[in-house]
């Protein structure tokens, strides 16, 4: 089955372009069949519905339905390994 995984940041663009890049070839990888999609933190509540995992670079203004991981690692380059396992696990 396919999963969604929405990568957020504050404005969409800069950091999450980062970790979307990251996180596409993390799942390729690990060949986890999913789609990632791109977004403003702003458009994570009205699109949670359609997805399985949040994955946000900033601290999420508010809690979802679904799982969210704060990728902070990926900006950083610290403990990128540990937040892999994470968002495979997320997913399985």
């Amino acid at each position: 089955m396919k999963k969604t995984v929405l990568v957020a940041c504050g404005a969409g663009i800069a950091t999450s372009t980062v970790v979307c890049n990251r996180v596409e070839n993390l799942l390729k990888e690990n060949n986890v069949n999913a789609e990632v999609i791109q977004c403003k933190i702003s458009e994570v509540k009205s699109r949670q519905a359609d997805a399985d995992l949040i994955i946000s670079t900033t601290i999420l203004p508010t809690t979802y339905d679904i799982p969210s991981i704060i990728a902070t690692a990926y900006i950083t380059g610290i403990g990128m390994e540990a937040l892999d396992k994470k968002i495979l696990d997320a997913l399985k």
